[in-house]
């Protein structure tokens, strides 16, 4: 039987040199499972993220997923959207995620309008949104950045509106931290991944992916001006927040 393309096995025999990890078209082919099987709780947090823009999702508005990979939150949005007169708007740095992405939107029965916008997100205006989404996106964008990006976020949020922050996090704790590093590398050996696997994985994603604490990101989104920031879900070190402005 050959080889399934969609099967993560990008890390799966000894590299000499582990290159940083980046969002080319190799990870595009396989992120769907790279994700399923790495992150605790993604399809529990990508379901939500379409109740909540049903939600607060308001006439007239935008709906933005920043950091949309190959388009699982915007897919979840457009499902349960029901508002009228609104256009969710994607955005994503990696030309390979925009243009599989394109595919999948193009595929998808949904009606309502999606665009898509290849570009670093410190370079898209968010205006008029009542709903702003950013899964897994935040981490990969360099630290003194993220402050700047999540003022402008709330800026451009219609009072009321929201923002789902998920993330993997970290913990001040060292012991609480080994645990949940533990736990989460016991949820990928479960999931079919060698402990090769996860090394290099883990050696790619060094510099490439940083993690804050919840106290920093909770200060962070208060700083920048959201009425309340709290974490509605959380496994191991990954958690997800809803921020209200």
């Amino acid at each position: 039987m050959g080889k399934d393309s969609n099967h993560d096995d990008l890390y799966a025999d000894p590299l000499a040199q582990v290159a940083g990890f980046a969002f080319d078209s190799k990870v595009a082919a396989v992120f769907p499972d790279m994700i399923k099987r790495s992150v605790p709780g993604y399809s529990t947090i990508i379901n939500m993220t379409g109740q909540l823009t049903e939600r607060y999702a308001r006439a007239g508005s935008r709906c933005y997923d920043l950091g949309c990979s190959l388009g699982a939150s915007t897919l979840a949005m457009r499902h349960r959207l029901q508002a009228a007169d609104c256009r969710i708007i994607g955005v994503d740095n990696s030309p390979a995620m925009i243009h599989r992405c394109r595919q999948v939107i193009e595929a998808d029965s949904g009606e309502v309008p999606v665009e898509l916008v290849c570009a670093d997100l410190e370079a898209v205006a968010i205006a008029r949104a009542s709903v702003v989404v950013l899964n897994f996106t935040l981490q990969f964008i360099a630290p003194g950045q993220r402050r700047a990006l999540i003022a402008r976020i709330h800026d451009g949020l219609l009072p009321g509106g929201i923002l789902v922050l998920s993330e993997k996090v970290t913990f001040a704790d060292p012991e609480h931290q080994r645990l949940m590093t533990e736990l989460h590398h016991n949820f990928k050996r479960a999931n079919g991944y060698s402990d090769l696997e996860i090394a290099q994985k883990r050696s790619a994603l060094e510099d490439v992916l940083i993690p804050d604490t919840l106290e920093a990101h909770r200060d962070r989104l208060r700083e920048a001006g959201f009425a309340s920031a709290e974490v509605w879900f959380q496994c191991f070190n990954f958690a997800s927040l809803i921020a209200i402005r």
